[in-house]
């Protein structure tokens, strides 16, 4: 299930392929980005995110395919003439320069006249807020401001389209969630396209109007947030987002007069909630649903509710993560710190199928 393709896309990939040798890195991707919209791609590390990304900004040659950016065949264009800025991972800064020289340089090499590069230049540090460090060099800044000059290096371009490459995967938890603000501003302000590679799903969820998960070369789902998260294509794509994860049990899928269930090993969840993507088989599958989608002893009356032990209590601050045995398998429950039970205690969880996902038992893709 995905999102209707925009009219006249920033950025379109169509059909693109990377190979190395006999190995194929990249599998017949096609991807349209919206004018002004900030795309994620995300995956585990080898997934192919930050290849398509270098295929895109023109550091690597595709095996086939084409990749036009605002309407134009830049396919076999240099990086330079592509209209985009990148920012990388590890900055890539040159050290023996001050900052201000850092971003005046590729302007400079480009012939770009003085006044010109000036005002970009004031223009950039005033949007970063990196004023004060324009005559400091590299080695004299804290990695959150190394970062804010590295987008600044991309923004003085003044091109259509930004490619981020991980760019807070260098940072502690706190920098990181202060850059991702900044990041989030910064689209605000500027309204150009964006396209951002991570591994990091809170970045992904908190940053993007559309993701596109990855997984060996193939984009899984290419869709927004919200529908990510609560309908996910796959089990791949389920597993892959959420942290605590998605619950998942082994069971079958069952017909009968009381109409479609969930049964393993001797429970069976009711689907008269559940809303079908295709027409259900009965044969092996598995049931997920989130941990926050479950209630715990808030009583019986939900289409599905049971009894269990409490095996683990986990406290995380505010949340306090509840592990049971359900169905012989492991099940997780979020709660808020203050309802958390103890190890040993008997609890009643409850929840609502529709909230939940099936997927088949050979495949993994959503029923």
């Amino acid at each position: 299930m995905t999102m209707l393709q925009p009219a006249n896309p920033s950025v379109s990939i169509q059909d693109l392929s990377l190979n190395f040798g006999a190995v194929s890195v990249l599998q017949t991707l096609n991807l349209d980005v919206a004018d002004g919209e900030f795309i994620v791609l995300l995956g585990p590390s080898g997934c192919g995110k930050s290849t398509l990304l270098n295929c895109i900004a023109g550091l690597l040659d595709i095996s086939d395919g084409r990749i036009f950016i605002k309407g134009k065949n830049v396919t076999w264009e240099e990086p330079k003439d592509r209209g985009i800025g990148m920012v990388f991972q590890s900055y890539a800064l040159y050290p023996q320069m001050t900052v201000e020289k850092n971003l005046s340089f590729g302007l400079s090499v480009a012939g770009t006249p003085k006044d010109e590069i000036a005002r970009r230049i004031a223009r950039a540090a005033e949007i970063l807020q990196i004023e004060p460090l324009l005559q400091r060099k590299p080695a004299a800044l804290s990695g959150g401001q190394r970062q804010r000059v590295a987008i600044g290096r991309a923004l003085v371009r003044d091109v259509d389209v930004f490619l981020f490459d991980e760019p807070l995967s260098n940072l502690d938890a706190k920098l990181r969630s202060e850059l991702r603000v900044e990041i989030k501003l910064l689209h605000r302000k500027l309204k150009n396209t964006m396209i951002y590679v991570t591994h990091d799903q809170i970045e992904a969820m908190t940053l993007a109007d559309r993701i596109a998960v990855m997984r060996g070369g193939v984009i899984q789902q290419f869709d927004a947030p919200p529908v990510i998260y609560n309908r996910p294509v796959n089990r791949f794509v389920a597993g892959f987002l959420g942290s605590p994860g998605m619950n998942f049990l082994e069971g079958r899928l069952e017909g009968g007069e009381g109409g479609w269930h969930f049964a393993a090993d001797g429970i069976s969840i009711p689907l008269s909630t559940y809303g079908f993507e295709r027409n259900p088989q009965a044969g092996p599958a598995a049931f997920g649903i989130r941990p926050e989608h479950i209630a715990l002893n808030s009583g019986e009356d939900w289409p599905f509710s049971m009894t269990a032990t409490v095996e683990v209590v986990e406290p995380m601050g505010s949340d306090t993560l509840v592990w049971l045995l359900v169905a012989g398998q492991k099940f997780s429950v979020r709660v808020s710190a203050e309802r958390a039970p103890s190890a040993g205690d008997t609890v009643t969880i409850g929840f609502d199928p529709m909230r939940a996902s099936l997927f088949d038992g050979e495949a993994g893709k959503r029923i």
